[in-house]
């Protein structure tokens, strides 16, 4: 991997994580609840827009380097499965069992739908 390469992905990172923790802060402030909606909102969002990204490369011709600045450094920074863990292992074992598995559940099969959702999207604009 060449070092413009690591470098767009660091950078991208960057604003990955700082884009979490404002969209974590203020789905958190508008929806509060013991169910971690800030998590769930920026793993779904960071889905559905890696989704259209993969569908969008398929069609472009964009330097490796970018495509790992958006995929790899932002989204991986954006969406934030360790936190997912943690929080589902803190409502687990504070008892909160019903919540824990609603949270798994959400973000297991909503990132999955969402990245597909943004896929398909950005897959039939191209082919329309």
């Amino acid at each position: 991997m060449s070092w413009q390469t690591l470098l767009a992905i660091g950078s991208g990172g960057f604003i990955g994580a700082v884009l979490r923790a404002y969209l974590n802060g203020v789905i958190s402030h508008k929806l509060p609840h013991d169910l971690p909606f800030g998590t769930l909102g920026v793993n779904l969002l960071g889905s559905f827009i890696m989704g259209c990204l993969v569908a969008y490369f398929l069609y472009s011709s964009l330097p490796v380097a970018f495509k790992s600045f958006l995929s790899t450094g932002i989204l991986g920074a954006l969406t934030t499965y360790s936190t997912f863990a943690m929080e589902s292992f803190l409502l687990l074992q504070g008892g909160s069992l019903a919540l824990a598995f609603v949270n798994m559940a959400l973000n297991l099969f909503g990132t999955i739908l969402m990245a597909g959702s943004g896929y398909y999207l950005v897959n039939h604009f191209f082919k329309s």
